[in-house]
């Protein structure tokens, strides 16, 4: 075993479950390097590969989408909380599948006689059948790690709608490259999700600002609105001002607009 397959190993005792990206940023090597490193672990039994991340076999009992929904959970509520006072009864939203955009549908059960529009079956189960609501799930494939459906039918289906609001979850936010995931379906369908809304917003926690992600989803003049739990450095707070979208502060202790 290498030294840094001991290091892997190391960490993923200590901390539990990481993402690649994570492991990469700890490390201080590339997101392939980090994969080459993980696969004979993985071969072996050592650890278990995830959508997006690494962990030990008796820490990943819980699906990879519950473990995140606990993750940061008073942040993403609170995110959630702030958009859905912004959304009226009988409005249109489309949300694509993520933890954030997943709590933001049980924000919204107060909510009467909305259409939503999703590839996530965790938020349609939330939002169909209750106070007229009326619910479009793009078709497709479900991911079994996320219950979502991704690929061409997906794209094509949410892209036949215009609502009012278009709400996307990511994974990683970058100074230069703007907002960033991991795969490339997720990325395509989000992108195709900010198109269609009149209002546009990326929601986040602060663990997202920072992060490089490997497929390119929007730069920050490609929606109207970010909302996250606090403030992200300096660098990342220029690029959205100078990408003309409107930063909203809404974490568990305060909620604020730049500008």
């Amino acid at each position: 075993m290498s030294r840094r397959h001991g290091e892997i190993l190391r960490l993923l005792r200590e901390e539990g479950t990481l993402s690649v990206a994570d492991l990469a940023g700890r490390l201080g090597v590339s997101l392939e390097t980090v994969r080459r490193d993980v696969k004979p672990l993985t071969d072996d039994g050592q650890v278990l590969k995830m959508h997006g991340a690494v962990g030990l076999p008796s820490d990943v009992g819980e699906a990879p989408f519950e473990r995140r929904m606990r993750e940061n959970a008073a942040a993403k509520r609170a995110v959630a909380r702030h958009v859905a006072g912004t959304i009226r009864d009988g409005e249109s939203i489309m949300l694509d599948t993520g933890t954030t955009t997943s709590y933001l549908a049980r924000e919204l059960l107060g909510h009467r006689r909305l259409t939503v529009v999703t590839n996530s079956s965790d938020i349609a189960r939330t939002l169909a059948t209750v106070n007229g609501n009326r619910v479009y799930m793009a078709g497709g494939e479900l991911r079994p790690d996320s219950g979502a459906a991704f690929g061409v039918s997906a794209i094509e289906f949410v892209s036949r709608f215009s609502v009012a609001h278009a709400i996307i979850s990511t994974g990683a936010i970058d100074a230069v490259d703007g907002v960033m995931d991991y795969d490339l379906e997720e990325a395509e369908f989000a992108r195709m999700v900010l198109s269609r809304g009149q209002r546009s917003l990326v929601v986040t926690d602060q663990t997202k600002f920072g992060r490089r992600g490997l497929v390119h989803v929007c730069g920050f003049d490609g929606f109207d609105e970010l909302v996250a739990d606090a403030a992200p450095s300096q660098d990342v707070a220029q690029a959205i001002e100078a990408g003309r979208a409107r930063l909203v502060l809404a974490g568990p202790q305060v909620t604020a607009a730049y500008p």
